[in-house]
């Protein structure tokens, strides 16, 4: 090939690149797309990743869009935990293919920065991933919906339990990014108004940190009851491990994990967390409804996992999402995110991995909220059966009271 046909070439290649406008009015007239934007191949892989992925297909599988006469289809892509990366994937898909819905988005700092790019372009946003509790505060947008969990509710669950149980005195080992930065905000707010004390932390490089030793030691020196771990996926997965092996909790220390998943205690096995608290919105063996969902997924689950709460978000969210394209039409969903999600919450929600709920004028889903123990291993009944129920929290008291946000879609 000459130099000219090659410069001909990428001129072409990139001129089809260009044209988002033709591409869009050539998608059909009942097509919705969704797009799948998590960490493919990251630590948090086993959180969302394709596990995510196989949960939306369920739930477009469950919703029969098909015989509806709805036409879906699903991008995926790997934002790599990086806010920049996660932002040019969201303009592209929006601009360039038409997406109509972007889904998941774990990492606090992308789903911060995601949730500007749909604002800006009017396309519907469901975050069943990412946790900062900002999502449905200061930076909530008519346009998007805070599916499964967040940093207030798991500050007041996990961390309100532990304080409770005698732990005041506490030191955290901190992601150093918005999702660590708010669990630490959110859970230091309920140690300091139940009486307890903040004795330090410590901000860890995010993402590339695998050696937690320094970290623990000083947590160790400090004399807190508790280490608060403000970390997720792998983070907390090789703390928790770095932990035992310096025989922390033998000498009475209590990790609290602040955010931990069905995938992490998986990879760490029962001998190593037996014993720790957490709190999930779902649970696959929490009740006959969780049950059937997770048969009809597993089959499609990466490497036999079982689906955890922001998985089985991804599935919760997108079949409130179809449901509300039906009502209101698919041309008229397609033309504004916004008025797609002004439907969501008009509408109760209902389903088999969280059953009834509600969705609140700034964003936020409700439902409740389980604290959980990790069992022993001698508790376990078989593969998978790792948590007994300690509390349940009522969807209307796990998460932030509305007026205290400061969302600015809420009249005061």
């Amino acid at each position: 090939m000459t130099s000219i046909d090659r410069r001909s070439l990428l001129a072409a290649t990139a001129a089809i690149g260009a044209l988002p406008l033709h591409r869009a009015r050539a998608q059909a007239a009942n097509t919705i797309k969704i797009g799948v934007l998590n960490d493919q191949s990251g630590l948090y892989r086993d959180v969302n990743g394709p596990g995510s992925v196989a949960c939306v297909r369920q739930a477009i599988a469950d919703f029969g869009a098909a015989a509806k006469g709805i036409n879906v289809e699903v991008l995926v892509a790997d934002h790599q935990n990086r806010p920049d990366v996660g932002v040019n994937i969201a303009r592209q898909w929006i601009d360039r293919d038409a997406v109509d819905l972007i889904l998941d988005v774990p990492t606090s700092s992308v789903a911060l920065a995601v949730n500007q790019v749909v604002r800006e372009k009017n396309k519907a946003y469901i975050n069943s991933s990412g946790a900062t509790s900002d999502l449905t505060g200061a930076a909530c947008s008519p346009n998007t919906v805070h599916w499964t969990y967040d940093t207030y509710m798991l500050a007041k669950s996990t961390g309100g339990a532990m304080v409770r149980a005698g732990g005041d005195a506490w030191f955290f080992i901190t992601a150093d990014y918005a999702f660590g930065h708010a669990l630490e905000r959110d859970t230091a707010a309920f140690i300091r108004a139940a009486g307890g004390r903040v004795l330090g932390q410590v901000r860890t490089p995010f993402p590339g940190t695998t050696d937690f030793s320094s970290f623990l030691v000083q947590a160790q020196a400090s004399r807190a009851k508790v280490i608060g771990l403000a970390n997720a996926g792998g983070d907390t997965i090789n703390s928790i491990k770095q932990a035992a092996e310096f025989g922390l909790t033998r000498r009475g220390v209590k990790l609290a994990a602040l955010l931990m998943f069905i995938s992490d205690v998986h990879a760490l096995g029962l001998a190593t967390a037996q014993g720790l608290v957490c709190t999930e919105t779902f649970y696959w063996d929490l009740n006959d409804r969780t049950r059937a969902f997770t048969q009809r997924v597993l089959p499609s689950m990466p490497q036999g996992l079982r689906p955890g709460m922001a998985q089985a978000g991804c599935y919760s969210g997108t079949l409130h999402y179809l449901k509300a394209v039906a009502d209101m039409g698919v041309a008229a969903a397609r033309a504004s995110g916004a008025e797609t999600i002004a439907r969501m919450k008009a509408m109760p929600t209902d389903d088999d991995a969280f059953g009834p709920g509600s969705i609140r004028a700034d964003g936020r889903k409700l439902h409740p909220a389980y604290l959980l123990e990790v069992k022993a291993p001698g508790e376990s009944r078989g593969p998978w059966d790792y948590f007994k129920l300690l509390q349940t929290t009522a969807a209307d008291e796990a998460f932030r009271p509305v007026a205290e946000g400061g969302c600015p879609l809420v009249r005061s």
